[in-house]
């Protein structure tokens, strides 16, 4: 049976009636309990299809378990999506498909509800205390090098242009033509790396994380599981809720979390870095790279 992780009760319903089912309703319910995935992401008629019976097979064989219908039946395998328990493709169907039958409103308030949830989840886990030790150990260190692949590629430069209006000793890795292992190649005790990486996580980060901690490296990690090999190598680590009807994990709660940390780095810094970025705006208006207001 494939993976879904959707609650055992449904499918469990499936078996428990299996003797009282038709033998068509047998061939509908045989196709559930080894295709999971697919009945999240598929209508009645293609479901049915790919079962080889009629559409009207699935509702009956619903409404025998205790459902209302197709659609019921199918709300607790949708909803095992909405909590990413299904694979990137998987979910990519259940998208087009909630395109097709117009109901992209239930879409948006997917989308919303599960912003607000991550933030919610995220810092309900995440104490002040944790990102001012955080924050203080980048103040202190020499360089800090925060290295994001993949979607966090861009969340790792967001962060450290961020920084570089104040300070000066943050680098986004992997640069333009390498590789993160090399970028820290000559980091040790005095410098942080903050890393991050979701599911499915990037090797190329886990083995700079290892390389980090070998080289005596603070290890500031963000991820999606406690368990995540980038939280258990770091000596801060961060949990960041992910979850999205989307095929691929949300970003929300990741920027975030960087844009809190850094205000706990500016918070712990000495006042010479409110003056920095003063200054770092001040010439942006001189050099007129900013338009400017009527008055």
């Amino acid at each position: 049976m494939n993976d879904t992780n959707v609650s055992n009760t449904v499918l469990d319903r499936l078996t428990q009636e299996w003797e009282a089912l038709t033998p068509e309703a047998q061939k509908a319910a045989r196709y559930v309990l080894e295709n999971p995935a697919d009945v999240g992401v598929s209508t009645v008629r293609e479901i049915a299809e790919a079962a080889n019976v009629k559409p009207n097979t699935f509702v009956r064989m619903a409404r025998q378990v205790g459902f209302d219908g197709y659609d019921d039946f199918r709300e607790p395998f949708r909803d095992a999506i909405r909590r990413g328990q299904v694979s990137f493709p998987d979910r990519a169907r259940w998208l087009q498909e909630i395109s097709r039958s117009g109901d992209l409103g239930g879409l948006y308030a997917d989308m919303v509800g599960a912003a607000i949830q991550n933030l919610e989840e995220s810092f309900a886990a995440i104490s002040a205390e944790d990102l001012k030790r955080a924050a203080e150990a980048i103040w202190n260190s020499r360089q800090v090098f925060t290295l994001g692949v993949g979607v966090n590629n861009a969340n790792a430069r967001n962060f450290t242009y961020l920084a570089s209006t104040g300070m000066t000793q943050f680098h986004a890795i992997p640069r333009p033509g390498s590789v993160a292992v090399d970028d820290i190649a000559w980091a040790d005790g005095r410098d942080v790396l903050i890393a991050m990486t979701l599911r499915p996580y990037r090797t190329e980060v886990i083995e700079t994380v290892r390389l980090a901690r070998e080289q005596g490296m603070t290890v500031i990690g963000i991820s999606d599981s406690p368990a995540s090999p980038i939280i258990l190598q770091a000596q801060h680590g961060f949990v960041v809720a992910a979850d999205t009807p989307q095929f691929f994990p949300s970003s929300v709660s990741t920027i975030a979390l960087l844009e809190t940390l850094l205000s706990f780095v500016i918070a712990v810094a000495s006042d010479e870095i409110v003056e920095r970025v003063g200054k770092f705006h001040q010439r942006r208006h001189q050099l007129g790279i900013y338009m400017e207001e009527p008055e």
